[in-house]
């Protein structure tokens, strides 16, 4: 089987899953995350039908944005910006992502409100209280939103990684994001990855990150060039 056919078999899988949760297959955004892969893969999730694209680092994304007009003939893809995004990276891939997703302090949101005005942006909300992994408190939600707004920001959402273990222990911080999403009247809730995307879109979920779940586990390195194994989307 070809990557290609490979990546539209598990596309449909995905699209299935979703769909047994309760949700609908095209109304709940397919956002591909191909950090650690080639720009081979993003061209097959193109011609499987997603447009969404993520990136967790910004050499990685300007990287597969300039290798992939050479590699395939496909629709452009909506890049998303899913890491722990240092704010002197900002300027690097301004024009480039459509959705920043890990907005999550005050000093990342006046970076971007200089180098990509009016950007759409997700606030992140850390669920877990786990260090390195990003994220406002919930407390944090509001206020944070009130100054990206003020900086003329768009916030659509709020986005959110579940904790590590059994795809139900995700559920209680997933009521909490579509809660707070709720309050502040916002759209778009993205949580749920490849193992707990289920769990998500039961509790509201607009938008799934899946990576593994597309193209089959891998290696990432991380900023300090040493292999990283476990990734989790």
């Amino acid at each position: 089987m070809s990557l290609d056919e490979d990546v539209a078999e598990r596309v449909a899988q995905v699209r299935t899953r979703i769909a047994g949760a309760g949700g609908d297959g095209r109304a709940v955004a397919l956002v591909a995350v191909t950090k650690g892969f080639g720009p081979e893969v993003v061209g097959a999730a193109l011609g499987a039908g997603v447009v969404d694209v993520a990136e967790s680092y910004a050499q990685e994304l300007v990287a597969k944005a300039a290798a992939l007009p050479a590699a395939v003939h496909a629709p452009i893809p909506r890049w998303h910006f899913v890491g722990r995004l240092q704010s002197n990276k900002v300027a690097r891939v301004a024009s480039l992502v459509e959705l920043w997703q890990s907005v999550d302090r005050i000093e990342l949101i006046g970076h971007l409100a200089r180098r990509a005005p009016s950007a759409r942006v997700l606030v992140q909300v850390d669920l877990t209280g786990a260090s390195g992994r990003g994220g406002c408190t919930p407390s944090e939600v509001a206020p944070l939103v009130a100054e990206a707004r003020r900086g003329g920001l768009e916030v659509s959402g709020l986005m959110a990684v579940g904790p590590p273990g059994p795809p139900e222990g995700s559920r209680a911080g997933f009521r909490l994001l579509a809660s707070l999403a709720d309050d502040l009247g916002l759209v778009e809730r993205s949580m749920g990855m490849s193992a707990d995307l289920e769990v998500a879109v039961e509790e509201g979920s607009t938008m799934v990150r899946v990576g593994r779940a597309l193209f089959g586990p891998r290696t990432v390195r991380n900023r300090s060039g040493h292999a990283a194994s476990g990734v989790r989307n």
